[in-house]
């Protein structure tokens, strides 16, 4: 965050119980208007069922629709991995930071946001 210049006094951090409980929890967030921009960070790691499936769709669809509906950049920053080791990798110990990548995401959208025109309804 500190690249991006956001203070840790500007950050709220809300646990859900799950990525699938993400979107409700995004829309309220974004519908309060108290906030610029919206990251949703969670984990869906893929078992032997089809759940997996579930969870990681609806989430994305959820998340997408949060931002759309309030207008509010919602990021969508959930993996979807395999094992536990590709999250980890995944989340800053190797391949990336999936985190920093939204945080940054969350920074250039709301400046976007304040640079365009509203739409009148």
């Amino acid at each position: 965050m500190a690249e991006c210049r956001v203070a840790k006094t500007e950050v709220a951090i809300i646990w859900t119980p799950g990525a699938f409980e993400l979107p409700l929890v995004a829309q309220r967030l974004a519908l309060s208007r108290r906030f610029d921009s919206i990251i949703c960070l969670g984990c869906v790691i893929r078992g032997e069922t089809a759940h997996f499936e579930h969870v990681a769709t609806a989430s994305s669809r959820g998340i997408l629709e949060a931002g759309l509906q309030s207008g509010i950049p919602v990021i969508f920053g959930v993996l979807t991995t395999d094992t536990v080791e590709q999250a980890r990798a995944r989340a800053g110990s190797g391949i990336g930071n999936k985190g920093a990548e939204a945080v940054r995401t969350a920074v250039e959208m709301a400046n976007l946001m304040r640079k365009l025109p509203l739409v009148s309804e």
